[in-house]
């Protein structure tokens, strides 16, 4: 009898390892695609091999990886060839992930994030065009849109106009256009639109999830990248923390990589084509960046040692929370488990016997 095949991009990051695990747990056997081009991006202390052996180890013959970067058409067509339909599921949450490594250099972030993107939908059209394809895309892509809401200045956040249709949460009917979005941000446009246009124009069963800020312990946290993560590693390494600008107020959702991929397994039970969801903590988990200071000092019992920088980062969020009811309305059986609190706990617990202080 055959078995059913998850095929995951990223799969040594932190929600392509969650995704490894989780499709794994449901009896799918798992192929991986990683070539740690976020060691690349973001230096040694951000390479998710570590991860990728834990998973190789954990889930042995129910794991198949392959060190494929997702620009190799060729190396994919031959991935793809071999598993063909018995592909039920596409995860794809390969991407070069940072605002500033995007100014560096845009040809490796538009080919990564566009073209990678573009060389796993043809290939799912091509070898397996029933499976669902699920594409984490960003709510970058929005653009500083969301800094020009009415935002009201409070002790440790800033905070929208109670009054103000999005209070609830940014809903999916925010333009794209017309905004600033950094370079990261419109290769990750380009990707989320063509996913939609596969699931639209070829029928495909494609996913667009808009992620706000997705956590947890598996996350190889850098400044660069990884919000809570970083916060907590800072924390328990004394490391200095470098606030960039917005006071230290502006506000993140946050979802832990559980909840992320109940969400992705009640796609893939039910898929519909050309949805697109923003993805976040909403009202339900949330916090500014004095906020999770306060909350990592409080776990750890350490000072945070941090740093002001008066500008803040181009395109960066001044508050984002975003609504999950669409997607709620859609799936209603999904609900979140975790909030910020129980993040950064589980987070400290991971790795207090990895993150120590430097000598």
């Amino acid at each position: 009898m055959l078995v059913a095949v998850a095929l995951v991009t990223g799969s040594g990051g932190l929600i392509g390892s969650e995704a490894v695990r989780h499709f794994a747990g449901l009896g799918l056997d798992v192929v991986g695609i990683d070539n740690d081009m976020r060691q690349e991006f973001f230096g040694a202390e951000a390479s998710t091999a570590w991860n990728v052996q834990q998973l190789t180890a954990d889930l042995g013959s129910a794991y198949s990886h392959h060190g494929v970067d997702i620009r190799d058409r060729d190396a994919l067509s031959r991935i793809f060839q071999r598993y063909g339909k018995e592909i039920a599921v596409v995860i794809h949450t390969a991407a070069q992930p940072s605002h500033d490594w995007a100014v560096r250099d845009p040809f490796t972030d538009f080919d990564v994030n566009a073209g990678g993107t573009l060389n796993m939908l043809q290939n799912t059209r091509e070898h397996c065009i029933d499976a669902a394809f699920i594409h984490c895309s960003t709510n970058k892509v929005y653009g500083d849109t969301p800094n020009r809401l009415p935002l009201i200045e409070q002790e440790t956040r800033w905070e929208i106009d109670p009054a103000h249709p999005y209070a609830d949460g940014i809903t999916e009917d925010m333009s794209i256009d017309q905004c600033l979005h950094s370079v990261f941000g419109a290769s990750k446009v380009a990707a989320d639109v063509m996913a939609q246009e596969y699931g639209r124009y070829f029928g495909m069963k494609t996913a667009i999830f808009r992620g706000g800020t997705l956590t947890g312990p598996a996350h190889s946290a850098t400044e660069l990248h990884g919000f809570l993560g970083y916060v907590m590693r800072a924390n328990m390494e004394r490391r200095l923390y470098r606030i960039f600008g917005y006071k230290g107020k502006q506000v993140r959702d946050a979802i832990h990589s559980h909840d992320v991929l109940s969400a992705f397994e009640a796609f893939f039970r039910n898929p519909r084509s050309a949805a697109v969801y923003n993805l976040g903590g909403g009202r339900h988990s949330n916090c500014s960046n004095l906020e999770a200071f306060a909350l990592a000092e409080k776990i750890s019992g350490t000072e945070m040692v941090t740093e002001y920088v008066d500008d803040n980062r181009i395109g960066d969020h001044q508050w984002w929370i975003g609504s999950m009811a669409a997607f709620q309305a859609d799936y209603p059986q999904w609900k979140q488990v975790y909030d910020v609190p129980m993040i950064l706990q589980e987070i400290y617990e991971a790795n207090v016997d990895k993150w120590v202080p430097q000598p």
